[in-house]
């Protein structure tokens, strides 16, 4: 993936995020990824979805778990890619969502938010515990910055869970990929599709529990640090947009990494500015970094017209498969 090149009728990273996004989930409907669905109870009094991928593995098969981005899902671009590169492994893949992204309201006022580490730590480990095989992680954008952040915040008790985890265009300085948000087209294109939804499930809640943030100030959000500085932030215990920005970057914590960890963002993602990203002398030993020039956000697409979104997750499960137990990669 250093290497990575979109194709020549894919020109900038926005190209290649948007055709991903959209064009290639049309094209997977030919081959639909069937999943089975199971509710967890949390411990505060709510529930999470999980969606396992259909037909089910040997149970001494590894098991990768795939944390989304935000408001996506098992029916996100990149999980059913990832799908079918799985069953080809012959792994199992295990996609948890986040509170209310499932396509069911949660219970409680609190949804979900980039450094949800704890919610990660209690899936994972009750995961491992209900696993035959060796257990791996992945995480996409916002997905990512929360198991980056929790591997680094668990630095060598990580290794007890996951045998190794990768995360892949993950915004590991939130300051500086919600300014890039906030600005020109992106403010127009992606901040528009995001509060599209983010807002009407914020005002659900507030119906359910009125007054638990501004409802008018909530109406006016016209950006995402709006958003967060109305409801992700104090909703969370963080104090403002800036407060969650700043506390739930992951990048500060990749010094502490143990568990291997492979970092892929492209240096062309319209969310991520290429200058925010982690200089080798700013992770850990046990951290690799993949920067290709190319992929866009979570795009990644290749081959001849109309191009396939297989080369990012075939690349990944093979970093991932190295660090395996012998004889776990059934087919490699």
């Amino acid at each position: 993936m250093q290497d990575f090149r979109a194709p020549w009728w894919q020109p900038g990273g926005h190209v290649q995020t948007i055709w991903s996004a959209l064009y290639a989930r049309r094209q997977q409907h030919r081959h639909a990824v069937r999943w089975q669905r199971r509710r967890w109870e949390t411990p505060d009094g709510d529930f999470i979805d999980l969606d396992f991928s259909l037909p089910m593995a040997l149970p001494q098969a590894p098991t990768l778990v795939l944390f989304h981005g935000l408001e996506g899902s098992s029916a996100s671009h990149y999980a059913v890619a990832l799908a079918q590169v799985c069953a080809d492994r012959g792994w199992q893949l295990v996609v948890p969502h986040f509170r209310g992204c499932s396509g069911e309201p949660n219970r409680l006022p609190r949804a979900y938010h980039s450094g949800d580490a704890e919610e990660l730590d209690w899936i994972l480990r009750r995961l491992r515990h209900g696993s035959g095989g060796d257990l791996l992680a992945m995480g996409v954008s916002l997905g990512g910055n929360a198991l980056a952040l929790w591997a680094g915040r668990q630095r060598e008790a990580a290794r007890e869970v996951v045998r190794a985890a990768a995360v892949v265009c993950a915004p590991l300085d939130l300051v500086a990929a919600g300014r890039q948000l906030g600005q020109g087209l992106n403010r127009r294109i992606y901040t528009r599709m995001f509060l599209r939804t983010l807002v009407p499930k914020a005002l659900a809640k507030w119906e359910r529990s009125p007054g638990l943030f501004d409802r008018d100030a909530l109406l006016r959000a016209r950006d995402l640090h709006a958003f967060d500085d109305i409801f992700t932030g104090p909703v969370h215990g963080f104090a403002d947009a800036d407060d969650y920005w700043r506390r739930a970057s992951a990048k500060p914590w990749l010094g502490q990494v143990a568990v291997p960890l492979l970092l892929l963002n492209a240096r062309n993602d319209p969310f991520v500015p290429a200058a925010s990203l982690p200089t080798r002398a700013q992770v850990s030993p046990a951290v690799q970094l993949w920067q290709p020039r190319h992929g866009g956000h979570v795009g990644f697409s290749s081959g001849a017209w109309p191009a396939h979104v297989l080369a990012m997750p075939r690349a990944v499960t093979a970093w991932l498969a190295q660090w395996l137990a012998p004889a776990q990669d059934i087919k490699e």
